[in-house]
C-alpha cells in the first residue's frame, strides 16, 4: 500500500506542476463555463415563454433545472472524451520513451501498485477539474423555485467520475503499449469513441446482439446516471472495465519484468 501511495503522491504532484496540465485545465473550465452560460440562458428563456402560455391556461410540466442539469452533464461527459486521452498518454508512454519502463518494471514496488498509483493520480486530478463546475452548477441550481432534489445532479457527477475512471484505465494500458505519447492519446481518443457511439450500430434491432451493444456503450451507460437511473449493471460495468484496464496493463508491465530476468 505504501507504494501506491508513494506512487500516487509522484503522479499528482506532476499534474499540478505541468503546465500542459494547466493549459487543459484552463480550456476544459473556460468551455464548461461558456456552454453553461448558454444553456442557462436558453433554458431560462423556454421557461419564460412556457410561464407566458401557462397564463392563457396551458400545462406548464417544464422542470428548467432538470434540463439545464441533463444538457450540462451531458456536456461535460462530451468534453470529457476529448481531455482524458490527453492526461494518460504520458503515464507509461513517457517511461518507455525516457528508458525507464524496464527499471519501473524490475522495482521493489509491483507493477499493481504502479499501475493504481497511476490511475488513482490522474482520477483524482481530472475530479479537481469537475470541483469549480460543480459549484457554479450547485449555486445556480440553489436559486430555484421550487426547491431541487440535488441528488439527481450528484449522481450525474458520481457517473461521471466513473466514467472518467474506466476511460483513464483504458487509458492507461494504452500507454503502455507505446513510446508515443501522440499515439497513446489518439488510440485511446479512438477506442473511447468506439464505446461511446457503438449502440449506434444496434439501430433499432431487438436481438441480444443490439442488446450487447447498448449495454457496453459509454454513452448509455453514462446517460442512464444523468438522467437519475441507478442501476446495478452500469456500475458493474464501469467497474468491470477499469479493473480490466488495469489487469491489462499490470500484465503487459509484468511481461517486461521477465523479459529482464
Amino acid at each position: 500500500m505504501n507504494g501506491v501511495v508513494a506512487i500516487f503522491r509522484k503522479e499528482l504532484r506532476g499534474y499540478f506542476t505541468s503546465p500542459i496540465a494547466y493549459v487543459v485545465a484552463a480550456v476544459f473550465w473556460g468551455l464548461a463555463g461558456f456552454f453553461f452560460f448558454n444553456i442557462l440562458v436558453r433554458v431560462i428563456s423556454f421557461s419564460q415563454q412556457v410561464d407566458l402560455f401557462a397564463q392563457f391556461g396551458q400545462e406548464n410540466n417544464f422542470d428548467a433545472a432538470t434540463i439545464l442539469s441533463q444538457q450540462f452533464l451531458n456536456l461535460l461527459g462530451t468534453l470529457s472524451l476529448f481531455l482524458l486521452p490527453i492526461f494518460t498518454m504520458s503515464s507509461y508512454a513517457e517511461e518507455r520513451r525516457r528508458g525507464t519502463m524496464e527499471l519501473l518494471a524490475t522495482s521493489p514496488i509491483t507493477n499493481l501498485e504502479v499501475a493504481l498509483g497511476k490511475w488513482l493520480a490522474v482520477w483524482v486530478f481530472f475530479i479537481t477539474l469537475l470541483l469549480p463546475p460543480l459549484v457554479y452548477h450547485v449555486l445556480v441550481l440553489s436559486s430555484a423555485n421550487p426547491a431541487v432534489d440535488y441528488r439527481l445532479t450528484l449522481m450525474g457527477y458520481v457517473g461521471l467520475t466513473l466514467l472518467a475512471g474506466s476511460v483513464m484505465a483504458l487509458g492507461l494500458f494504452i500507454s503502455s503499449l507505446t513510446d508515443s505519447t501522440l499515439i497513446a492519446a489518439v488510440a485511446t481518443f479512438g477506442l473511447i469513441l468506439l464505446l461511446w457511439v457503438i449502440d449506434a450500430a444496434a439501430g433499432q434491432e431487438e436481438n441480444w446482439i443490439a442488446a450487447t451493444l447498448r449495454h457496453v456503450s459509454l454513452l448509455q451507460q453514462y446517460s442512464n446516471w444523468v438522467q437519475g437511473i441507478l442501476s446495478s449493471s452500469s456500475l458493474i460495468l464501469f467497474l468491470s472495465i477499469i479493473v480490466l484496464g488495469l489487469f491489462a496493463t499490470v500484465q503487459l508491465v509484468e511481461s517486461l519484468r521477465w523479459q529482464q530476468s
